[in-house]
């Protein structure tokens, strides 16, 4: 089985600090400069599962640029290149400690916590009598908190956010406006490919500037959760589960082996055969979303690979 990148430590020129994500590792240099790479772990229920999935790290990094190129006219980004297929380099900025999700359907945590009898998600109503994955009558924004390390994200309201100053009212204008804007033309890219984009979620942060950029993942399977639009409307007529683009069959399987992220619960163990079958899924993805094959890059000395790629574009900038 190919070697899952599950750690880096780079010397790079100009370090400052470094930041590790539940994924992704971001190294903040001299001259407003961040190296953000992704890895190959994997995450669900803000819990990094203890094996890495083969070719993730590239999977989500090409997404996620492919993604940020075609909605950079609408909505704009930190990313300046990316040198190596795991990695992204770009404008440092600080991130708004806040995920902007936004829902057009109910689906996941919201129709798990509809099931619950809830009909009010982050300050927002969702109407009565809706079935598992109806589309909602217009898209809704549930923000959440971004969690420190070790502990989980936590749904917010627009008026908690204000009220605790974790966002300005005027920046939050900005990162509504923008949300709405990308899940817009995020659609209209799935629709092309058959699919339904169904919710995700956006990060964003300011620039030294003040200049508020879209930064992290975008509509790639880790953030976002798509449906094949064929057969879309004959499965909620029978009552049958949609077919999904997504991580939540990882979800899925912890939940079935008796995992959901809560005290006392033990992640189950990974077999070579789910953590293969998990990569070959997240390859299916990728060439569902963006159309495009996917060319599987050298991992037997993936450190080195990306040190090397990394060092020479900075040498060039």
């Amino acid at each position: 089985m190919s070697k899952a990148l599950m750690h880096t430590n780079f010397d790079l020129p100009g370090l400052i600090n470094i930041y590790r994500g539940k994924v992704r590792e971001v190294y903040r240099l001299e001259g407003d400069v961040m190296v953000m790479v992704a890895t190959d772990r994997i995450s669900a229920f803000d819990v990094v599962l203890p094996k890495g999935i083969p070719y993730k790290g590239q999977i989500l990094n090409q997404i996620a640029t492919h993604m940020m190129s075609a909605t950079e006219d609408i909505v704009p980004n930190w990313l300046m290149g990316t040198p190596d297929p795991n990695v992204a380099i770009g404008q440092a900025c600080e991130p708004f400690m806040v995920e902007m999700v936004i829902r057009g359907y109910l689906s996941g945590h919201a129709a798990r916590e509809y099931k619950l009898g809830k009909r009010v998600l982050c300050g927002v109503s969702m109407p009565e009598e809706m079935v598992e994955n109806d589309a909602f009558p217009e898209p809704i924004i549930t923000p959440a908190t971004k969690a420190e390390k070790g502990s989980h994200d936590e749904d917010i309201s627009k008026e908690n956010l204000l009220a605790r100053s974790i966002v300005s009212p005027e920046d939050y204008a900005v990162l509504e406006d923008y949300t709405r804007k990308l899940f817009a033309r995020g659609t209209a890219l799935a629709a092309e490919r058959g699919l339904i984009l169904v919710d995700t979620k956006y990060e964003f942060g300011k620039t030294k500037d003040g200049k508020i950029v879209l930064i992290d993942e975008i509509h790639t399977p880790d953030s976002s959760r798509y449906f094949y639009a064929d057969g879309y409307e004959e499965r909620q007529r029978s009552g049958v589960p949609q077919k999904q683009l997504s991580k939540e069959f990882v979800r899925q399987w912890l939940i079935e082996n008796n995992f959901q992220g809560l005290a006392g619960q033990t992640v189950p163990a990974m077999s070579d055969e789910f953590v293969q079958s998990v990569s070959e899924r997240y390859i299916e993805l990728y060439e569902h979303i963006t159309g495009e094959t996917f060319y599987k890059a050298y991992t037997a000395t993936v450190e080195a690979r990306i040190e090397s790629n990394v060092l020479a574009y900075l040498s060039q900038m």
